[in-house]
């Protein structure tokens, strides 16, 4: 996904609210103009992070963050799935729980609030809209062996979990495999924290191999590039994988919430609203 001025903009206003050092600053400026015409949004921001960490070090950690997010959904994990379990279509509803988990993201949003995701935990449904697309990727699970999800973020990943459950219990003989980063990087899920919430139980876990909020097939290890070859269906979660996979000729399902204006100009939906996209 190309970046567009305004979110060339955005990326260098996030960076000076970081530090307003000029030295720093020239150089993010020089590499959003001198960007690629295929380099997105999660590429600039890694290298941002490589100026950054030269320039002043590394920087806070999300651990606290991401273990909060990570125990307060671990903490609800029972009563969302015996909604999921309760519920008319387990597979469809445990789909859009793990959608709304994406509002988790302190990469696109500057502020998470709690009674607001919360409050959309409260108020998950399958909308008619989407379940053409969720009726052609239970369709193409069917057929399919071999099974990746992309993850996004912490705390989503214990809702991405209860959905491999249902799938595994749907299609008991699809291999599943998951990618997470590989860094630490915002709150997104690392292989330690895919441990950590117990979906390592149920796939197998492939780390990315660097600290970058996206999924870039030419920087991934060979086992990730295996992984995502073999597989007969992708799901990918969140905005930055959408922007770092999408318009590559591959074959995947995307899942997020639309959290800023570039996506919810892009789908032409209100804020946080929850989009499911078959390429």
């Amino acid at each position: 996904m190309r970046i567009t001025e305004s979110c060339a903009e955005c990326l260098y206003d996030k960076q000076k609210h970081l530090a307003e050092d000029e030295k720093y600053l020239k150089e993010i400026r020089s590499i959003i103009e001198n960007r690629g015409e295929d380099d997105t949004s999660p590429y600039l921001v890694y290298q941002f992070n490589q100026v950054y960490e030269r320039y002043f070090g590394q920087r806070a950690p999300y651990k606290d963050i991401k273990k909060k997010y990570n125990d307060l959904v671990l903490s609800m994990e029972e009563s969302v799935r015996k909604r999921i379990e309760t519920s008319k279509d387990p597979l469809a509803k445990a789909f859009v729980y793990a959608r709304v988990g994406n509002y988790i993201d302190f990469g696109a949003m500057n502020h998470v609030d709690d009674e607001k995701f919360l409050s959309l935990l409260d108020s998950v449904e399958v909308n008619e809209r989407e379940s053409d697309v969720i009726e052609s990727f239970v369709d193409q699970c069917k057929n399919a062996h071999n099974f990746l999800l992309i993850a996004d973020n912490c705390g989503e990943i214990v809702l991405d979990k209860l959905f491999l459950e249902q799938l595994q219990r749907r299609f008991p003989e699809l291999k599943t495999d998951v990618l997470v980063r590989g860094g630490e990087v915002l709150n997104d899920a690392t292989v330690e924290d895919a441990k950590y919430v117990g979906i390592s139980k149920l796939a197998r876990v492939i780390s990315n191999g660097l600290p970058i909020a996206g999924t870039v097939y030419d920087m991934l290890p060979d086992n990730a590039k295996e992984a995502m070859d073999r597989a007969d269906v992708i799901l990918a979660k969140g905005q930055g994988n959408y922007e770092s996979l999408c318009k590559q000729g591959r074959h995947i399902f995307y899942s997020f919430l639309c959290k800023c204006e570039l996506f919810t100009s892009r789908f032409g939906v209100p804020e946080f609203t929850g989009v499911f996209v078959e390429e």
